[in-house]
C-alpha cells in the first residue's frame, strides 16, 4: 500500500485477526444490550461539575472581583464568558476546538498555559475532558447547584422507604447494596449514642434483642425524642455553631453569664420548636410583638442571646467603636455560614473571588445588624435580669430593710446638722467662680455652696475650682466628700455605680494674682475616716497611684482638713485654684463636694465624728448597702439584643479594605442580590433576615441544615464541606438525596425531631458497620452509605458515656456552668483573677455541655478531642486521631474516676473474676460477649494485682488519685487492679467509637 511519502507497507496476514475481530464485535453487542450507559455520557452539570472546576482554578483572576480581574476577562458571567474577543472566544458553544479557554489549559508553553504556574493550581486532564465535552454540549449554563432551587426528585421505587431508594441507586452505580441490619445490640446502641448522647443499658439491649421488630425499633425511637436528653445532646452542635462560651474573650478573658440562653437551646430542642421559629426568636426576638405572657416574653429575650456570644475586649485603651463593629461582623459572618453555608466573610476586606457576593453586598447585610445597643461595654449591656420569685422577694427585704434604715438615719442626722451648726461657724464657705471638669464632665454649684457632678462619666477625672477667699487669715482647708442619692436609691460618694466610692488621688491648691499662680504647700492631712490602703496622706503624696479612699463607708459623708504650711494672710479678696485629682480609674470620681477655709488653729479645727448612735446606725446602714450589692452582683444577668431607638440608627458605609476607620460612600439594609430578596413586607432589620433565611425561596438553608443532621448521625455530610455550600465547597455526593431531604424538613414544619426520625428508621441508617476489602476499595470512606457508618465520639459523648456505664452521671439539667477537674495552673491569666475549682458532688459528673468554657482556656480534656473553644463559629469538628486521646481516656481525673466507679460496679455485681470482667465488659459495651473475650482483662488484673502487692504505696497511690473506697472483702491491691481493668475496658476502640 502505496503512502503520501511514497513509502510501501505490506500486509502480512495474521492467522488470529479474523478471531479477535469476531470476539470485539460480540463484546460491543453484550455492552450496547446490557451497559448502554457504559457507551454514553450523562450530559454535563454545569453547577455540580463545571463551576468548581472554573471556580478553584479561574475565578480569583477571572470573577467576580473586580479589583483583581485579569486581562477584563469574566468567566463567571456568561455572557461576558462567551462574548467575542479580540482573540477569538473564551468559550465558543459547540465548538471545544475554537474555545480559547481549552486552549490555554492543554498549551505546553509556560507563558500561556492557565492557570499560570506561579498560582500553583494545575486543571487535571479529567477536569479538561469535563470542560471540552461541556463546550461541545453547548456550553449550557446555570447557577451553582446550590443555588437552584431545591426539587423534590421523583421516585421510581416504591418498595423502598426514599432514603434507601435513593441511596441503593447511587450505590448501584458502583455495583452495591445497602448491607445486612446490623446486630440488635449494637443498632440499639447506636440510636442511643445519636438521640441522647447517652448508652443504653444492658438490659435495655437485651429487650430489644428479644423483639428486635421494625414496631419495637420505632416505639425506641418515640421514646427517645421524648427524653429531655436529647435537647443536651443535640444543643451541643447548636452552641458550636453559636460560639457558645462562658468568658468574653480577648486579653482579659473575663467571665460572662450566658448560660440561661444554653438552657434555652436544650428547652427549644426539646420542645421540637421548628427551624423557622428557632431561626426568628435568636436573631430577632426583641423585634417580635412582646407577648402578654411575661415570662414568654423573657423568653424572646433570651433567645437573641444567641448574637451576644460576640467576644468583647474588656483591655484599656481598647478603642470601644472598633470592637464593636468586630461583633457586628461576626454576626454577619455567623449567620451566613449556620444558615446559607456560605463563606460571606471573604467579602468584608473585597468583592468575594468565588461565589456571588461583592464588597457591597457584605455592608449592606451589615447594615441589617448594625442598629443594636451593644457597643463592646464592660458591663455587657444591655443585660436582662434573670430573677426568680424567691429573689424578687429576697430583693424587696433587702430594700425594705435599706428604706427603715435610711428613715431613721435622716432623722439623726438632722438632729446632729443641728448639734453642728455652731461648731461650723469656724468655716467659711467661699463663693466660687468657677469649677471645671478636665474630662468633660459637668460641676454645678449649689446654693450651699456644694458642686454637683453629672453629664459624662470618664474613668479619671480633675476637678479644678476656683474659690475667692475673703480678706484675713486662713489656716486650712476642708474638703467634704458628700453623698448623693443614685438613680437605683442608693447613697452613694462616688460616680462609679459598682462600689459608690471615690478616690482622691492628689489635692492641690494655688493663689491666683492676675495670670500669676503661687502654688501652697499643704501638709499635715486628716480624715474622718479612711481605708487602710488608701489613708488620707496619699492625697499629698506626689503619687496619681496612690489616694484617699472611703470604700468601706462609700454611703455617708466623710471629710479631709488639710493645713496651709504657711498660714494665709489676704489683705483683700483673693482667688484660691484648687485642683482635685482623681485617677483611680473605673469612675471612682466624687458626685457632690464642698470646699471651706477657717482662720483657726489647725490642731484645734474638729473633724466629723458621729455619735455613737449614729455610727451604729450609719454602720447598719454600709452594711445593708454591702448586702444589696452581694445580692445584685450574684444576680444573672444575660446580655441580650436590642434594637436602636429610630433617632438613634446608625449610617452604614463601606469598610475600604475591611477598615472600619477608613469608610467609603452610604449603603442601604439590604440582602446579598445573589440570592433573592427580602419577603415581601419583611422589614429591613434582624427580622427580616430570618423571615428570608427560612422563606420558600432560599434554597441553602434546608440542604445546609439536612446536610447537617445527616453528619451527625453518619459522621460526614453528603456535602462533605459543611462549613461552604459555595464554588469551593464539595460536591454532594448524593445530590438527589440531599434535595429530597431538604424537601421533607423544610415541607413539614422545619421539625428535628421528624428529620431524624425519618433518618433513622431508614434501612441505611440501619446498615451493619463492618466492612470487606472490595467496601474499602469501592468507597473507602463511606460517603455512598455502603455500610454503616463508623466513627469516634465526640468529646462530650466519650466522658458522657464514661460517667453514665460508671453510675456516676449526673442527671441534673441546666444552671451555671461546673467545673469538673483540670490540670491545675492553667488559669493563671495576667488580668483575670478567678480561678478554677474543681467541682465536688454531683456538679463534678454533670454532662459535658455543662463545663464551664474558658475561651482562652478551654476545657483541655475537650478540646483534645476537637471540641472548640467558642471564640468563633465552629461549623463542624475535623476529627482527629493523636497519642493525647489515649494520655486523657487513660490518666484525666473524671476517667479514673469512672473507672474506680466502674470496677465498684464490677466487684459488687459479680463474685468471680470471670463474672467481674464479663460485667464490666457488658456495661459498656452493652452487647453479648464472645468467647474469650474476658480472657486478656483477666490476665491484666492478675498481673496488676500482683505488682501493686509488690508494691502497696503504687495501689495507695491510684485509690487516692481515683478517689475509690475499697469495697468490703477486697484486698487494696486487688481492687487497684480492677481499676487498672476498667480503665483498659474504657480505652476499648469499640467503646470510644460509634458502630
Amino acid at each position: 500500500m502505496p503512502t503520501s511519502d511514497g513509502l510501501q507497507y505490506r500486509f502480512i496476514p495474521n492467522p488470529f485477526f479474523k478471531l479477535t475481530m469476531i470476539a470485539l464485535i460480540l463484546l460491543i453487542v453484550v455492552l450496547i444490550q446490557i451497559r448502554p450507559a457504559v457507551l454514553a455520557f450523562e450530559p454535563v452539570h454545569y453547577g455540580r461539575e463545571v463551576l468548581p472546576i472554573l471556580a478553584a482554578n479561574c475565578f480569583s483572576c477571572h470573577g467576580p472581583d473586580e479589583k483583581n480581574r485579569k486581562a477584563g476577562l469574566r468567566l463567571d458571567v456568561e455572557a461576558d464568558a462567551k462574548a467575542k474577543r479580540r482573540s477569538g472566544f473564551a468559550i465558543a458553544p459547540g465548538q471545544p476546538e475554537k474555545s480559547l479557554i481549552l486552549t490555554r489549559l492543554t498549551s505546553t508553553d509556560p507563558d500561556a498555559v492557565m492557570p499560570p504556574a506561579s498560582s500553583h493550581k494545575q486543571v487535571s486532564p479529567a477536569q479538561i475532558e469535563i470542560i471540552r465535552r461541556w463546550i461541545a454540549e453547548g456550553a449550557p449554563w446555570g447557577r451553582h447547584w446550590s443555588f437552584e432551587p431545591v426539587v423534590r426528585p421523583a421516585l421510581t421505587d416504591s418498595k423502598r422507604l426514599p432514603i434507601d431508594a435513593l441511596v441503593s441507586a447511587k450505590l448501584a452505580e458502583k455495583g452495591l447494596a445497602l448491607r445486612p441490619t446490623a446486630a440488635p445490640h449494637a443498632l440499639v446502641r447506636r440510636l442511643y449514642l445519636d438521640v441522647i448522647g447517652l448508652p443504653p443499658t444492658p438490659e435495655m439491649a437485651d429487650a430489644f434483642a428479644k423483639n428486635p421488630s421494625p414496631v419495637a425499633y420505632e416505639k425506641i425511637v418515640d421514646e427517645l425524642l421524648a427524653k429531655p436528653q436529647f435537647g443536651e445532646h443535640w444543643a451541643r452542635m447548636w452552641l458550636d455553631l453559636a460560639r457558645y462560651a462562658d468568658t468574653k474573650g480577648y486579653e482579659k478573658d473575663l467571665g460572662r453569664t450566658i448560660w440561661p440562653y444554653r438552657d434555652w437551646v436544650v428547652n427549644a430542642l426539646n420542645a421540637d420548636m421548628p427551624l423557622n421559629q428557632f431561626t426568628t426568636e435568636q436573631l430577632a426576638g426583641d423585634l417580635l410583638p412582646k407577648p402578654s405572657d411575661e415570662r414568654l416574653a423573657r423568653q424572646l429575650l433570651i433567645a437573641t442571646a444567641f448574637h451576644r456570644n460576640t467576644m468583647t475586649n474588656d483591655e484599656g485603651g481598647t478603642d470601644n467603636e472598633e470592637f464593636r463593629v468586630a461583633a457586628v461582623k461576626d454576626r454577619v459572618d455567623t449567620t451566613m455560614q449556620v444558615w446559607m453555608g456560605l463563606t460571606m466573610g471573604c467579602a468584608k476586606c473585597h468583592t468575594h473571588k468565588y461565589d456571588p457576593i461583592s464588597h457591597n453586598d457584605y455592608y449592606s447585610f451589615f447594615a441589617l445588624f448594625n442598629q443594636t445597643e451593644d457597643a463592646d461595654l464592660y458591663t455587657d449591656a444591655p443585660t436582662l435580669e434573670m430573677i426568680s420569685p424567691e429573689d424578687e422577694a429576697e430583693r424587696k427585704r433587702l430594700q425594705a430593710n435599706i428604706d427603715r434604715l435610711n428613715q431613721a438615719l435622716t432623722a439623726l442626722d438632722e438632729a446632729a446638722n443641728k448639734a453642728k451648726e455652731a461648731g461650723e461657724k469656724i468655716w467659711r464657705a467661699a463663693p466660687i467662680k468657677a469649677a471645671t471638669s478636665r474630662d468633660g464632665a459637668t460641676l454645678t454649684p449649689q446654693p450651699d455652696n456644694a458642686i454637683n457632678v453629672s453629664g459624662k462619666n470618664p474613668p479619671d477625672d480633675a476637678y479644678t475650682v476656683t474659690l475667692t477667699l475673703g480678706a484675713g487669715t486662713h489656716t486650712a482647708l476642708r474638703l467634704e466628700v458628700l453623698p448623693e442619692k443614685t438613680a437605683n436609691g442608693e447613697w452613694a460618694v462616688g460616680r462609679d455605680g459598682g462600689t459608690a466610692n471615690a478616690v482622691l488621688s492628689e489635692i492641690s491648691a494655688e493663689l491666683l494674682s492676675g495670670t500669676a499662680a503661687q502654688r501652697l504647700r499643704l501638709i499635715a492631712p486628716r480624715a474622718d475616716f479612711a481605708e487602710a490602703n488608701g489613708p488620707v496622706t496619699n492625697a499629698l503624696d506626689d503619687n496619681e497611684r496612690t489616694g484617699w479612699s472611703v470604700l468601706s463607708r462609700s454611703h455617708e459623708p466623710h471629710e479631709a482638713i488639710f493645713t496651709f504650711a504657711e498660714p494665709l494672710q489676704l489683705a483683700s479678696e483673693t482667688q484660691l485654684r484648687v485642683t482635685l485629682l482623681q485617677q483611680a480609674g473605673d469612675n471612682k470620681t466624687m458626685r457632690r463636694f464642698r470646699l471651706a477655709t477657717a482662720a483657726a488653729n489647725p490642731g484645734s479645727l474638729p473633724l466629723l465624728q458621729p455619735s455613737p448612735e449614729l455610727r451604729k446606725l450609719r454602720d447598719e446602714v454600709t452594711a445593708a448597702y454591702k448586702a444589696q450589692k452581694t445580692f445584685n452582683d450574684n444576680l444573672v444577668r444575660l446580655p441580650y439584643m436590642r434594637e436602636l431607638a429610630a433617632d438613634k440608627q446608625r449610617t452604614t458605609k463601606i469598610h475600604l479594605r475591611g477598615n472600619f476607620l477608613e469608610q467609603g460612600e452610604a449603603v442601604q439594609p439590604n440582602v446579598p442580590a445573589a440570592f433573592g430578596k427580602l419577603p415581601a413586607n419583611a422589614p429591613r432589620n434582624r427580622l427580616g433576615v430570618a423571615e428570608w433565611l427560612v422563606s420558600k425561596d432560599n434554597p441553602l438553608t434546608p440542604r445546609v441544615w439536612a446536610n447537617r443532621v445527616w453528619a451527625r448521625l453518619f459522621g460526614i455530610g453528603i456535602v462533605e464541606t459543611e462549613e461552604d455550600f459555595g464554588a469551593q465547597g464539595s460536591a454532594p455526593t448524593n445530590p438527589e438525596l440531599l434535595d429530597w431531604l431538604a424537601a421533607e424538613y423544610r415541607d413539614n414544619g422545619w421539625s428535628l425531631k421528624k428529620l431524624i426520625k425519618t433518618i433513622v428508621l431508614s434501612e441505611t441508617y440501619k446498615q451493619a458497620s463492618d466492612t470487606t476489602a472490595a467496601l474499602r476499595e469501592s468507597d473507602p470512606r463511606n460517603l455512598l452509605q455502603s455500610r454503616g457508618a463508623r466513627f469516634r465520639l465526640s468529646a462530650e459523648a466519650i466522658r458522657d458515656q464514661a460517667l453514665a456505664v460508671s453510675g456516676l452521671l449526673s442527671s441534673k439539667m441546666g444552671g451555671p456552668p461546673v467545673m469538673p477537674p483540670q490540670p491545675a495552673g492553667l488559669w493563671r491569666s495576667t488580668y483575670n483573677g478567678k480561678a478554677w475549682i474543681d467541682a465536688e458532688g454531683e456538679d463534678r459528673f454533670r454532662r459535658g455541655l455543662y463545663t464551664y468554657l474558658k475561651r482562652t482556656t478551654p476545657y483541655p480534656s475537650m478540646t483534645t478531642f476537637d471540641s472548640g473553644s467558642g471564640e468563633v463559629c465552629q461549623i463542624r469538628r475535623i476529627r482527629t486521631n493523636t497519642p493525647l486521646q489515649s494520655l486523657v481516656t487513660l490518666n484525666d481525673p473524671v476517667y479514673l474516676e469512672s473507672a474506680a466507679a466502674l470496677a465498684r460496679r464490677m466487684v459488687t455485681d459479680a463474685a468471680t473474676p470471670n463474672a467481674r470482667a464479663a460485667r464490666g465488659l457488658r456495661l459498656a459495651l452493652i452487647r453479648p460477649l464472645r468467647a474469650g473475650e474476658g480472657v486478656p482483662l483477666l490476665a491484666l488484673q492478675k498481673d496488676a494485682e500482683k505488682s501493686f502487692v509488690a508494691a502497696p504505696e503504687k495501689a495507695d497511690a491510684l485509690l487516692k488519685s481515683a478517689r475509690a473506697t475499697v469495697p468490703t472483702g477486697v484486698s487494696k491491691a486487688a481492687f487497684a487492679a480492677w481499676i487498672v481493668t476498667a480503665n483498659a475496658i474504657l480505652n476499648l476502640d469499640e467503646f470510644l467509637s460509634r458502630n
